[in-house]
């Protein structure tokens, strides 16, 4: 029956990495496959027209809730003023700016103007607050940037939920990026209810991204026993030359997207009890 099935947030992190990965994100949308993504509001492929193309999806009727995805690692630049450290003029690496946070050697000043620069770009693109926040390589969760978040947050999106990485069940020793993420929710868990803000309730979806790893086959254990509310991630797109210049992850995407378009999701998402929220 209807009522007892459990809705989760089926979320695509990345939008606006490049054209690829927009139009698939759009596409499974309009398919009823994806209930929620997030955009990187400083990629360059995160243009007006990307906005616009997401936007319209919701205009007859609500089809999918779109976060803040920020942004602080990887070949991207800042887009506050004086943002350091950089590397060659883009942020640090995900391994140097871990280090750094864990260790309290990040600037905090400038992790609130980047922030708050972040959290205003998105206003401006979609006339709106985002309806959550969560992280590009989870760096919303690392000490010191989960501070400017939060505060970010209850600026300028104090409807919005934050997206804490704790699993619902138990993690394999072989999802090494899976235990780390949930060990650092448990401070930003913390930080959250002490600040008022809501959280999901439990999340899943990380794999090594090995060349070798199947999407399809991993899905199953992603939402076996998930509690209502929770998050599931995933990254659909298409291979283009923009998304191998600013990602690693590339031909993985094209796996994912060609799953959630198919056969096997909806058959394997009613066999666990689930449906996409709305």
């Amino acid at each position: 029956m209807s009522g007892s099935l459990r809705r989760i947030w089926l979320c695509a992190d990345d939008y606006g990495i490049a054209p690829g990965v927009n139009a698939a994100i759009r596409d499974l949308v309009a398919r009823g496959r994806l209930n929620a993504t997030s955009a990187m509001v400083l990629a360059p492929s995160l243009d007006r027209a990307a906005v616009e193309a997401l936007a319209a999806l919701n205009a007859d009727a609500p089809r999918v809730s779109i976060g803040l995805h920020f942004t602080l690692t990887g070949l991207f630049a800042p887009l506050s003023a004086n943002y350091s450290p950089l590397d060659g003029g883009h942020f640090l690496s995900i391994g140097q700016t871990l280090l750094r946070a864990l260790a309290r050697r990040l600037d905090a000043e400038a992790l609130a103007r980047e922030a708050e620069a972040q959290f205003l770009r998105f206003i401006a693109l979609f006339g709106r607050p985002p309806d959550f926040i969560d992280g590009h390589q989870h760096v919303h969760l690392l000490p010191q940037v989960r501070d400017a978040v939060i505060e970010a947050a209850l600026r300028h999106a104090p409807g919005a939920w934050l997206r804490q990485c704790a699993a619902a069940g138990g993690l394999s020793l072989s999802d090494p990026k899976g235990l780390l993420i949930d060990v650092l929710s448990r401070r930003f868990r913390r930080q959250a209810a002490a600040a008022g803000i809501a959280v999901n309730s439990a999340f899943s979806g990380t794999y090594t991204y090995l060349p070798e790893a199947d999407f399809a086959a991993l899905f199953p254990s992603f939402i076996k026993n998930l509690p209502e509310g929770a998050v599931v991630m995933c990254h659909p797109g298409t291979v283009d030359d923009e998304l191998r210049r600013l990602d690693p992850l590339t031909d993985l995407r094209e796996r994912e997207y060609a799953f959630l378009a198919g056969d096997d999701f909806p058959y394997d998402l009613a066999q666990a009890g689930l449906v996409l929220a709305r």
